[in-house]
Parts: C-alpha cells; sequence; structure tokens
C-alpha cells in the first residue's frame, strides 16, 4: 500500500482556536488525524524522513482524507518552502484570533507552563531583544507579538501556493457563531456534510487572567496590532472588527 501523507495541514494560529478544530475534525467520519496534534514534522523535525512523517497517517482508512494541525507551521519562517516541496496540492487551514488577545493569551500560556517567568507587560517589553538572540526557543515560546502579525505570515504562504488552496477563518466566528465556519470548512476540505456535533468541542478556555490585565497594556498592544487588524479585515473578510 502506497504511503499516505496528508490532504490538508492545520497551520495555526497558537492560542487562536486549534486544538477545538483538532477535535472537531477528528469527529467527521470522512477524516484522518494523528492520535496527538502537533506532530511538529515542517517546524521541529524536518530531518525527518518523509516515511517517518507518513508512518503518523498510516492508520487510515482508504477514502479518508488525512490531515494535521502544528500552530507553529504558520509562524515558523521557513516551514511555507518545506511544505511547498512535499506537499505542494496541501489545503491550508489558518484561524485567526483577535492579535490583542491571541498576545496575551499566549503570555499565560507560557506562564503557566512554565515557559515565561516575567510578568505580561515585562514579558512584553523583553521579546524583541529574546527574538534578536537567534534562540530556537525564543521563537517558540516567546513571540507573544510577533506571532500576532498575521500578515507578514501570511505572505509568506501567500507566495509559494494559490488562493485557493488557503482557507482563513477566524476564530471568534468558530466559537460564537460555528455553523457557516463548519459548512466552509467541510466544502473547503472535500468532505461529505455532517452536521456539528450537538456539544461543540471547546479545548484550552483558560483565558480569566487576561481580562484582568493591565488596561494600558491592552492599549499598547492595540497600538502595536493595529496594522495587522486593519489588514486582515481589508483582505480576508468585512466584518472582522478586532478594534
Amino acid at each position: 500500500m502506497a504511503e499516505r501523507l496528508p490532504d490538508f495541514l492545520g497551520l495555526g494560529t497558537q492560542k487562536g482556536g486549534t486544538t477545538t478544530l483538532h477535535q472537531l475534525l477528528g469527529l467527521h467520519p470522512d477524516v484522518h488525524l494523528p492520535d496527538r496534534k502537533e506532530v511538529h514534522y515542517f517546524d521541529l523535525q524536518p530531518e525527518q524522513p518523509a516515511s517517518w512523517y507518513a508512518e503518523q497517517f498510516s492508520s487510515a482508512r482508504p477514502g479518508q482524507h488525512c490531515g494535521e494541525i502544528t500552530p507553529f507551521y504558520l509562524f515558523h519562517p521557513e516551514v511555507p518552502a518545506r511544505i511547498r516541496a512535499l506537499l505542494p496540492e496541501a489545503k491550508l487551514l489558518v484561524l485567526l484570533r483577535d492579535p490583542v488577545e491571541r498576545a496575551l493569551s499566549q503570555v499565560f500560556h507560557a506562564r503557566k507552563r512554565g515557559f515565561e517567568r516575567l510578568e505580561p507587560a515585562a514579558a512584553i517589553a523583553a521579546e524583541d531583544r529574546r527574538l534578536a538572540s537567534g534562540d530556537p526557543e525564543c521563537l517558540q515560546k516567546h513571540s507573544y507579538v510577533a506571532r500576532s502579525r498575521y500578515l507578514e505570515q501570511l505572505e509568506r504562504y501567500d507566495a509559494l501556493f494559490p488562493a485557493h488552496q488557503l482557507l482563513v477563518m477566524q476564530s471568534e466566528a468558530l466559537f460564537q457563531n460555528p455553523e457557516p465556519v463548519w459548512q466552509r470548512l467541510q466544502d473547503f476540505l472535500g468532505l461529505t456534510p455532517v452536521p456539528l456535533p450537538e456539544v461543540m468541542p471547546r479545548a484550552n478556555a483558560g483565558d480569566a487572567h487576561a481580562r484582568d490585565v493591565d488596561p494600558d497594556l491592552r492599549k499598547q498592544l492595540r497600538r502595536l496590532l493595529t496594522t495587522t487588524a486593519e489588514g486582515v479585515r481589508e483582505r480576508y473578510g468585512f466584518g472582522w472588527d478586532w478594534s
């Protein structure tokens, strides 16, 4: 039997609802996903052979659409070319969340996991210095504002893949009005339409700390990310109000 490789990839963004997306797609009978989310093949393990990657999908049934979701793929600068080399026809999924709330959520996620010891304002202030160090760990774990600059990340994919292979969705819509998002997603992936589950999966909901953040820090982030918010609204859909 020929090795199976993904038909689609979930690129990100981190703290944008990708775990919920993974669980939702995993309920569809036409979809096969690896047991673990975030295979990290194209970002952290590119030295592995394609046969290793194919093993992650070896239990897929005939006719199923294979895919995997690794949120670091959207941000890592070398990943688009690696995907293009191996999977030039793959369909690419992106969930974008309000860039300010996403950045804050990542800070608190890092603090919860022990990656970040600084207070939120200090962590944001230290980001440029950390990223300038070239430390790969900082690129993955301390890229709070940089990961929320979506246009730069999407442009790397736009340069290598035709528009019809990229589906950009709004995270807030997935949670607040999931039915049209779910229908659009199934149509994009060529799946047999099935209804949403009666209970919508909601994973990693833990932004209580972000609600209590210093209002001045939120205003600072809003200024830093205004270009992103306006640019995404203009490029991908009227009505994405992240102001």
